[in-house]
């Protein structure tokens, strides 16, 4: 029978048997958190590598060569498709460019591994791009759910997100081969190229502006910010459940509103971002970043962590910011608390998924 989760065991006529798990593998990387998880579970998985959406050719090749290397010295079994898409790939999303990881990254991936795994005598599939906090985590399970389902084989459900910091550590550790982007050419571009240069006397860099009229003040007249703060959270009833009992900065250049923050204590070592918008001016081109880097470093004296409740979508953004461990999900959030349907760009917004800067920590800067 088809499930979202299941154990360690497969029940078959009133029978349990060890479940047989293929697993589809995009790097070494994320694959160490995921199979030391699995393991931890008594459950053994079998790499299965499959992903002709990566490219150039000499990228494909090291991130193989690496989970090649990497499975074989920990003892997984691992079986490679040796598939250099580039072709194909350029061919399924001309003209679907923006929807081109859910309708043909994902899908193409899952459905040849849920393909193998029928032919070849497993019951069980699930992929290492659940630990990844830059992939639509949601749109990627109900793909998952769906292929699982049309191969009559279970799907192995595991929010593997909660480790994703402590993989991508221990892979460094290891010296395996860290890529610098998710894999197409299309991701790659975007990488590298398309970052929103904000211009500055050093015409080479894509540097965040460091300019020294720009400071951070703390808002006493909170309610003047409201029709700002409703651009982020779009319900003032909301808004005003933390607003008075929150401290509110704002990032300005002279007189001139940037970016403003909203900053409730919960208590005497933790804090949470309530809200953080920019004007539209100066929106994509780092100030939220700014600002909220200052903040942590003004906090950090007296308080441990921050707190942070957000949607899917936005999770990439407080990653980068050093927001690294999961904290939980409040299923039905947005549903409940909100009368009208609240979206994020394409994504119609359900889940308030909450994750914690540890303020104490050294953070490198992406």
């Amino acid at each position: 029978m088809f499930r979202r989760n299941v154990n360690t065991t497969i029940q078959n006529k009133g029978r349990y048997r060890k479940m047989k798990l293929l697993m589809h593998t995009c790097c070494a990387p994320c694959s160490v958190y995921c199979i030391d998880s699995l393991r931890s579970e008594g459950i053994e998985p079998t790499v299965y590598w499959y992903n002709p959406n990566i490219h150039p050719y000499m990228e494909y090749k090291a991130r193989r060569d690496c989970l090649k290397e990497y499975t074989q010295s920990i003892g997984v079994q691992a079986i490679f498709e040796e598939e250099y898409g580039l072709d194909k790939f350029c061919k399924n999303i001309i003209g679907n460019l923006k929807t081109r990881c859910i309708d043909y990254c994902y899908r193409v991936r899952l459905e040849q591994t849920a393909k193998y795994a029928k032919e070849h005598g497993f019951d069980t599939i699930t992929t290492t791009l659940f630990v990844s906090p830059y992939q639509k985590h949601e749109e990627l399970r109900q793909i998952a759910e769906e292929i699982a389902k049309k191969y009559e084989l279970n799907f192995l459900y595991r929010d593997f997100r909660v480790g994703f910091r402590e993989g991508q550590a221990k892979a460094r550790e290891l010296g395996l081969y860290m890529q610098k982007y998710c894999g197409c050419v299309f991701s790659e571009e975007m990488r590298y190229y398309n970052r929103n240069p904000i211009q500055t006397s050093n015409t080479n860099g894509y540097e965040i502006p460091k300019e020294p009229r720009m400071q951070v003040k703390k808002i006493e007249n909170k309610e003047d910010y409201i029709d700002l703060l409703l651009e982020a959270d779009p319900s003032k009833d909301m808004i005003h459940k933390y607003l008075n009992d929150s401290d509110v900065y704002a990032l300005k250049k002279e007189d001139e509103l940037i970016s403003i923050a909203v900053i409730l204590h919960i208590d005497r070592k933790t804090l949470e971002l309530k809200n953080i918008v920019t004007t539209e001016k100066y929106r994509n081109k780092g100030y939220a970043k700014t600002l909220l880097k200052s903040l942590c470093g003004n906090y950090k004296q007296k308080y441990d962590r921050m707190l942070v409740g957000t949607t899917e979508n936005n999770i990439p953004f407080y990653v980068k910011q050093g927001f690294d461990k999961y904290e939980k999900t409040i299923k039905n959030f947005f549903i409940d608390n909100y009368k009208e349907e609240i979206k994020d760009g394409d994504l119609i917004c359900t889940d308030l998924i909450y994750y914690s800067k540890d303020l104490k920590k050294k953070f490198k800067d992406n």
